[in-house]
């Protein structure tokens, strides 16, 4: 599992020899401060931010890899973890663990991807859908493409503006990887982050109904009381005895843990909105946004507005993350990564046609 640092950080322990140390060697290469190849810093960008490693004060043996929290500045996260490359084995592998991990997904060589988990977060039910990897494996080639598309539905429709800022993200890694012949990675993964909650304005649902019954006047929001959520990780807190209490996560296979529910008793029955200066921005002007007005209707309509018809230009700007994650098994070569290039060019494709159509 993955623990959270006081600092906001994420703490990803360090596995047994030799996966452990080799994923450390990778951070280590890619972050040198006196790096000077441009492939390894180009490379950076699609990281999460390295920050060494760190012990528990009580477990000094306890090795921990220092990582950026590619989540923290989301407010309902939606996740997604996905295996890239055509073999989840690397070249050292014995024929036993060969045998084992192509029995898991007979389908990696040739779809060339394997969804390890998903974690949705449904604007109707202010809740979160999670899968695992079973969900994952138990996908065909004729079923693949609704699969993953269920990550991209919010529960009203389809995000289409995260799966376009995803495709765009996807085709910046391929790039890289058509340009370097120094690195191969196997069973290594791309992390999907994109905010589940409508970026301009964020909504209680569950609220609206006694709102309108209370009848707020047009055109007034709840002063000061804006509805917080915490993110999708717990806090580890620091004790004074300097132990380290942690969530582990249980949904999601390697990544990320409980979405927790952060928001006092006194906001419980009022109607809460966030709105993001959205006067700075000429093109949410002209779109249709959620206004008070709105709110003395029906909300769902306007909330499929939001989410469905959004302007091409804000479409292009989602707010999502993809990055690569899950080095224990990188090795040096002369080579493409034809694995891992066939990968990403089918997940382009299978997120294309999910947007075409």
């Amino acid at each position: 599992g993955i623990l959270q640092h006081p600092d906001g950080t994420v703490l990803k322990q360090l596995q047994p020899p030799p996966r452990g140390p080799r994923e450390q060697e990778f951070y280590n290469k890619v972050y040198d401060s006196d790096c000077c190849d441009s492939i390894l810093l180009e490379l950076r960008e699609y990281l999460p931010k390295y920050f060494g490693v760190w012990s528990p004060p009580t477990a000094p043996n306890d090795t921990y890899l220092k990582l950026e929290d590619v989540t923290r500045k989301f407010n309902k996260p939606c996740i997604m973890d996905v295996k890239i490359g055509q073999k989840s084995y690397d070249p050292y592998a014995s024929a036993e663990k060969i045998q084992q991990q192509v029995s898991k997904y007979p389908l990696m060589e040739e779809i060339g991807f394997l969804v390890l988990g998903m974690r949705v977060y449904h604007v109707s039910s202010d809740s979160y859908e999670t899968q695992n990897q079973h969900y994952g494996r138990s996908l065909t080639k004729e079923t693949v493409k609704d699969g993953i598309s269920k990550f991209f539905h919010n529960g009203y429709c389809l995000r289409k503006d995260a799966i376009a800022a995803s495709i765009q993200k996807i085709e910046k890694i391929l790039e890289w990887f058509e340009g370097q012949k120094q690195l191969n990675f196997y069973a290594s993964s791309l992390l999907f982050v994109y905010e589940g909650s409508c970026q301009a304005t964020t909504v209680r649902l569950s609220d609206v109904t006694l709102a309108e019954k209370r009848g707020v006047p047009k055109g007034l929001l709840s002063g000061g009381d804006i509805l917080e959520y915490n993110n999708n990780i717990h806090v580890i807190n620091s004790t004074e005895n300097g132990k380290i209490e942690a969530s582990v996560g249980k949904g999601l296979s390697k990544f990320y843990a409980f979405h927790k529910k952060a928001y006092s008793k006194r906001h419980h029955s009022q109607l809460s909105l966030k709105v993001e200066n959205l006067e700075k921005d000429n093109v949410w002007k002209s779109s249709t946004c959620i206004t008070q007005e709105h709110l003395n209707g029906n909300v769902i309509p306007q909330l499929e507005k939001v989410f469905c018809h959004m302007p091409a230009e804000i479409k292009e700007s989602a707010n999502v993350e993809v990055r690569m994650i899950d080095f224990a098994h990188v090795f040096p070569s002369n080579t493409k990564d034809e694995g891992y290039i066939y990968g990403l060019k089918n997940l382009i494709t299978v997120l294309q046609n999910i947007l075409d159509n």
